[in-house]
């Protein structure tokens, strides 16, 4: 009688297998190799899951027998051929039209007759019931790793598994990487292909070498997976519920919002960058139009780059003239000396900001408790809607919305109540003050990508007209006046003060942070 020889694991990795393909097919060859009557006309080995249905060598071996080519089907154990009733369902079709005729196992002996088929059910439904309850129990399992504060699977970039107590912590290695890229992120200033390329070029991030996979740069798409997950930002989601991580976060709620704002929609692409510094940030003040930059060659090899509106609007054609680029940095320049802060106005802001942080830490009680009667409120609430769900008077989609609203709000509250520290308040204006009289000098000093992220920052609606260019200064930034500049200033720190959580001001901290690292590394280089 003819027979195909059937192997099959579940996954590829033999670490994970009991007996593998090699060992069964051994074990199955030893047994019925050369026995009398037995021919085998072919071998399949496959390594997936049987527990549904859809194994292409499975369905060509079985579409074979049902052509005459094979007779009978040698294996391991019956699970190796179905551990799901649509396939031990077809095996046992086969049985009873004839076109299968027997069945012989390494570690069962099988009869073609209504008991032996009857056993062979039997088996296959234990099998069944085998995976199912070991996927309960897995599931259970994930559930409960979860609502401790823990990720039940491979963490990701910047992360590693290790032992309890601490079944997660920081990679030594690639978490401050991953948490850079955070940073330039929020910046709102760089492509995920750029972030991407400074992370492996400059700073080496890699990722972990497996035993088959990693030690490679990220792709794109992982990029986006990276800025996308809510785990970077203390979040554990399952089955559509949010649940708070006791993972170290790299982000708060706060920036994870102002990240996926930055990204745009899903799928969109990436603004491809210019070559030129300040392209795009532009705009023609008499048609609106782009401003863009050309460079120009004379007759004696000298290169200079021109500013211009990009003319036209259908049959419109703008008149407005070139500009060359040492005159409008000139222009960028004399905008960023008109909001510097003198040397005494910025020595009286810093001496300002440490006063109102050692006031306003005395009233930090209040405000601890105003948030923790908030997340009292919003356990309360979340309680109530455990009830009206009981007694049915709400249904499952609502109450599911209205959960996930009240999971979140209370992952907000306990973040602030944890960050609570009204010196964090100050840390923006500590940065503006400290920023606001060195753009100049970095400007002067810096390269294309300093300059561009210096007028970001600093500058609004800039505006070329008559070879003249025309910014409004950005929040928090203003032009100083002579009169009454310190009245100004400390109406300004207080601004941030109160604004210090908005989105605008989480991002112009990124950008200045990321200047700081910029001048820093350069000056270490400077001084190696």
């Amino acid at each position: 009688m003819r027979y195909f020889h059937y192997c099959r694991k579940s996954t590829d990795d033999d670490d994970h297998q009991v007996a593998s393909l090699d060992s069964q097919q051994s074990e199955n060859e030893r047994r019925f190799l050369g026995a009398e009557g037995i021919e085998i006309v072919g071998t399949y080995r496959e390594a997936r899951s049987a527990k549904t249905p859809g194994r292409p060598i499975f369905g060509e071996m079985l579409d074979r027998i049902e052509r005459g080519e094979a007779d009978g089907i040698i294996a391991w154990h019956p699970d190796r051929l179905a551990r799901n009733s649509v396939d031990g369902g077809r095996l046992v079709y086969l049985l009873d039209t004839g076109k299968l005729k027997d069945l012989k196992f390494a570690s069962y002996t099988f009869e073609n007759s209504s008991q032996g088929k009857f056993m062979l059910q039997i088996i296959f439904a234990n099998s069944k019931y085998y995976v199912d309850s070991l996927s309960e129990n897995v599931k259970r399992g994930i559930r409960t790793k979860v609502e401790k504060g823990w990720r039940p699977n491979q963490p990701p970039v910047g992360y590693l598994n290790a032992e309890d107590p601490t079944p997660i912590i920081p990679d030594p290695e690639r978490f401050p990487i991953v948490q850079r890229m955070w940073q330039l992120a929020l910046t709102g200033t760089y492509t995920l292909r750029q972030i991407r390329d400074i992370a492996a070029n400059e700073w080496g991030l890699r990722t972990k070498k497996r035993k088959k996979t990693g030690g490679n740069v990220l792709s794109i798409s992982a990029m986006y997976a990276i800025f996308r997950n809510p785990f970077y930002a203390g979040l554990l989601r399952l089955n559509g519920r949010t649940y708070p991580g006791k993972h170290e976060p790299m982000v708060t709620l706060a920036q994870l919002d102002l990240v996926q704002k930055n990204l745009g929609r899903p799928g969109a692409p990436q603004p491809k960058r210019n070559t030129w510094a300040y392209t795009g940030m532009i705009r023609c003040g008499s048609c609106g139009l782009a401003v863009t930059a050309e460079e120009k060659v004379n007759r004696f090899g000298d290169h200079y780059v021109y500013y211009h509106c990009t003319k036209r609007r259908g049959s419109a054609v703008c008149r407005e003239p070139y500009m060359p680029l040492p005159r409008l940095e000139l222009e960028i320049e004399a905008f960023l000396e008109s909001i510097t802060l003198s040397d005494e106005m910025h020595a009286w802001a810093l001496a300002r900001v440490e006063r109102e942080t050692a006031t306003v830490l005395s009233g930090a009680t209040a405000s601890r408790a105003a948030l923790q009667k908030a997340l009292t409120e919003n356990e309360n609430a979340l309680r109530n809607l455990r009830h009206l769900r009981v007694r049915d008077q709400i249904t499952d989609k609502e109450f599911a919305t209205d959960r996930q609203v009240l999971d979140t709000e209370r992952l907000r509250l306990a973040e602030q109540l944890s960050e609570a520290d009204p010196a964090d308040a100050f840390e923006p204006a500590k940065l503006f003050v400290s920023f606001s009289n060195r753009a100049l000098k970095w400007f002067r000093e810096g390269d294309d990508e300093t300059k561009r992220l210096i007028l970001e920052i600093t500058g609004s609606n800039p505006l070329l007209k008559d070879r003249e260019l025309k910014i409004d200064a950005r929040f928090p930034f203003r032009k100083w006046s002579r009169k009454r500049p310190f009245t100004e200033l400390c109406t300004v720190v207080n601004d941030i003060r109160t604004r210090h959580r908005a989105p605008e001001s989480i991002r112009m901290a990124a950008c200045v942070q990321r200047l700081l690292d910029r001048y820093r590394r350069r000056q270490d280089n400077l001084a190696a």
